[in-house]
């Protein structure tokens, strides 16, 4: 699955969006199922937007590092699966983005959705500088990864 792009949206008063087209038709296509899994990002004031098949991987993954007899790890995971919302699109292919997370990424009538590979990120129109460095700092940044 890869998801890639900036695409603007719109949010209704109920809080659902139309999922893009072009993103609704990777997630068609791959499992068909229409389910994702929404959680407020860690670090960033945005919401993560994941296809089922990739938050199972993405969980298996997390568990094999934590040792579930360890109470902080047993902590951790418990915070990060218990803030999510399982939901699914409905026949018009809109995602309805609960109050909370709206509240919590600063989600206004405007938003970005953006392609990130595997996933998607949800941003708020207040927030659409935050998640892109200016064009010089991306250059240099580019520059030393792909050098190194």
């Amino acid at each position: 699955m890869r998801f890639f792009g900036n695409i603007e949206a719109k949010l209704d008063q109920k809080g659902r969006a139309f999922f893009p087209v072009v993103f609704r038709k990777i997630l068609q296509d791959e499992n068909g199922s229409g389910v994702l899994v929404l959680r407020k990002d860690v670090y960033q004031p945005c919401i993560v937007i994941y296809p089922e098949t990739v938050w199972y991987r993405l969980i298996d993954n997390l568990r094999s590092k934590l040792n579930m007899w360890n109470r902080a790890h047993q902590q951790i995971y418990r915070q990060f699966v218990s803030d999510v919302e399982v939901i699914k699109l409905d026949s018009n292919g809109r995602l309805l983005v609960p109050n909370r997370y709206r509240v919590l990424a600063n989600l206004d009538q405007n938003v970005s959705f953006i392609g990130m590979d595997d996933f998607v990120e949800l941003w708020g129109e207040s927030n659409t500088k935050q998640p892109f460095m200016d064009s010089d700092e991306f250059k240099d940044k580019l520059q030393e990864i792909i050098s190194e």
